[in-house]
Formats: C-alpha cells, sequence, structure tokens
C-alpha cells in the first residue's frame, strides 16, 4: 500500500503515528469492550455476562490445551488479553481508516510488522523468564543441550524462527486482506458506475472473510503463544 505516514522524534527514538495511535485507540476498543460486558456481574448472567464468560471460557481453553497438569493457570488472563487485543487489532483497519492530508493515522497496528514483532517479543520473553523462573538460569541453559549436546545449534535457531514464524505470519495474513480490499477500491473508481456498482459485492465477501481471518490469526497467535510457553517449562 502506498500510505504515508507521520513521524516524531523524542529522546532520540523516532515513533511512527499511525502505529502508535492504531495501538492505543486497539487497546481503547478492548478496554471499553471488557468494561460495558462486565458492569453488571450476577449469579444468574445475563446476555452481556454470559458473552464475556464464553470469551473468558475459550482463552482459558487455549491454555489448558497446551497445559493441560494446571500448571497454566496463572497466564489465563494473558491469553484473554492477548486475544481480545489482536482480534481487534486485526479488525480495526476493516471498520475504520484515518487519513488526514495524505497521511495514514489509523489502521489495522498488525499490518506493520515491527507491531506483530513487539507482539511476539512479550510472548517468547515471558516463555524466557517462566523458564529461569522454574529452572533456575543454569537449568534453562541446559535446556538448549537437550535431549542431546550436538543439537544445541539447532535449538539456538529454532529461537529465531519461532519469533519469525509468530510475527509475520500474523503480519502477513492482515497486510495481504488490507491490500486486497485496497485494490477492489481501486478498480471500483476505475472506470465509474459500472466497476463501482460491481465491485461492492466482492468488497463487502472480502470484508466478511477478512474479518474471519482475522479472529483465525488471533486465535493461532495465541495458541503459539501459549505452545512456546508451555515448551520452555517442560524438559525433554
Amino acid at each position: 500500500m502506498d500510505d504515508k505516514y507521520k513521524f516524531i522524534d523524542f529522546l532520540g527514538l523516532r515513533f511512527n503515528v499511525a502505529n502508535d495511535l492504531s495501538v492505543l485507540v486497539s487497546a481503547i476498543l478492548v478496554f471499553i469492550l471488557v468494561f460495558a460486558l462486565s458492569r453488571k456481574i450476577t449469579m444468574r448472567p445475563g446476555k452481556a455476562q454470559n458473552v464475556l464468560e464464553w470469551m473468558i471460557d475459550f482463552t482459558n481453553g487455549i491454555v489448558k490445551s497446551t497445559m493441560p497438569d494446571g500448571s497454566g493457570r496463572r497466564f489465563n488472563l494473558y491469553a484473554f488479553v492477548l486475544f481480545l487485543f489482536v482480534f481487534v487489532a486485526n479488525q480495526l483497519g476493516l471498520i475504520f481508516q484515518l487519513k488526514v492530508g495524505g497521511f495514514t493515522y489509523i489502521k489495522s497496528p498488525t499490518t506493520n510488522p515491527l507491531i506483530t514483532m513487539g507482539l511476539a517479543t512479550i510472548s517468547l520473553l515471558l516463555s524466557h523468564y517462566y523458564a529461569v523462573k522454574k529452572f533456575g538460569f543454569g537449568g534453562y541453559l541446559s535446556n538448549y543441550a537437550r535431549p542431546v549436546k550436538f543439537l544445541l545449534p539447532i535449538n539456538l535457531l529454532e529461537e529465531f524462527t519461532n519469533f519469525l514464524t509468530l510475527s509475520l505470519r500474523l503480519y502477513g495474513n492482515i497486510f495481504a486482506g488490507e491490500v486486497l480490499l485496497a485494490l477492489i477500491g481501486t478498480v471500483a473508481k476505475s472506470v465509474g458506475a459500472v466497476t463501482f456498482v460491481a465491485a461492492i459485492p466482492l468488497a463487502m465477501v472480502w470484508q466478511g472473510f477478512s474479518v474471519f481471518i482475522g479472529a483465525i490469526q488471533a486465535y493461532v497467535f495465541t495458541t503459539l503463544s501459549m505452545v512456546y510457553i508451555s515448551r520452555k517449562m517442560e524438559q525433554e
């Protein structure tokens, strides 16, 4: 896409305004959603509470499937927040985009690889932290030489490939969806009323499919994050 972005330099660091605003808007939307659904918690749940409990059960199920021994309960809240944030971030650009003066200010933040790499880094840092906490630093390092020592280079390379696959899979799927929507919009404006009318059903179908893809990618990202954490907490 030919989007242009504003940048702000602060304390020697350069910030992409679109990335920062999009992440902030996604986080606010997640807060509003959970806050609205949890306003009235009762023993006999209403529709809003049922939706919230279903989402919690869904993400708890992801954690339980990767750590069935019950050790993963501490990650239930993380999985819940991660899934909701990634899901909302994936859908943001489909629902609302803000462009002013030729510059993009709000889009799906997961269409930028730096954002998805940041999310992947959080999950992988958590996996390393809890591995050190469980086995100690020496035990953590020795896990790279298991089950046999000559696998050390492969195990180290796997850390890098895990990071790339976790981040770039999410980025690639969401970015490709928005690029295709932009192409459909370009085709709609190319000739006139004929192409505009013809592009409407195509755009609606692809937007619906993109919502589905966004949900699937949020599920995959959360599941893989839990898988990587669970593997770090086990010894071969």
